[in-house]
């Protein structure tokens, strides 16, 4: 447990997106923002925090959050329990915005830095949830499709993935995606229903 508390502690004490970045620096005060424990059995692993949760230090504390929350059926409570859940965004810190005001891409110095190290030390993970195309790249690395349709059309088959941990792939759910949502009605019909059925096996 102290080595697992010493990696969660250098991350939220993370600098090398300032310090040593690849490419532009950080534009802003690092505030690594994730949620794991050793005990966890399921892992949610989105993009990177946005600005609301740059201010709250807690992931998913947006229109986001609540809308994840209720494709899982999963109450505050559970989804906010580190023994039952991790939360390990492909970035730890807030970004920055682009010139159009929406969020940039999750720093790559995050995922190449931590995530093998941290993932080896969540021996009971059994379901990560991908959500969003970053974590996708990761988790799935080249069984992913060559776009979110193609990965998302995908899902039963990557779900079945002789793999451990199982990989699930779920859309991003911010607002950006109603329009993916709207056109793609199985995504509720069929994926949901089993989405929550799988999530409740092992929180």
């Amino acid at each position: 447990m102290s080595d697992f508390n010493a990696i969660l502690s250098a991350i939220r004490h993370c600098r090398i997106c300032v310090e040593t970045p690849r490419g532009r620096p950080l534009p802003h005060e690092p505030r690594p923002v994730l949620r794991a424990s050793t005990t966890a059995r399921l892992a949610i692993c989105g993009q990177a925090p946005g600005t609301r949760v740059h201010r709250s230090g807690k992931p998913f504390t947006d229109p986001s959050g609540d809308r994840l929350r209720s494709w899982l059926n999963m109450t505050p409570e559970t989804f906010y329990d580190e023994a039952r859940v991790a939360i390990v965004p492909m970035g730890f810190c807030f970004p920055g915005l682009d010139a159009k005001g929406g969020d940039l891409p999750p720093r790559r110095e995050c995922a190449a830095r931590w995530h093998p190290e941290l993932f080896s030390a969540l021996p009971n993970v059994e379901l990560i949830l991908a959500v969003g195309a970053y974590a996708q790249a990761f988790h799935l690395g080249s069984a992913r499709g060559k776009t979110l349709q193609e990965t998302m059309l995908n899902w039963r088959a990557h779900l079945k993935e002789p793999r451990s941990p199982r990989v699930f792939p779920l859309p991003h759910p911010s607002w950006r995606n109603n329009a993916w949502l709207k056109k793609n009605p199985w995504f509720e019909d069929e994926l949901l229903p089993i989405l929550r059925r799988e999530v409740s096996k092992v929180v």
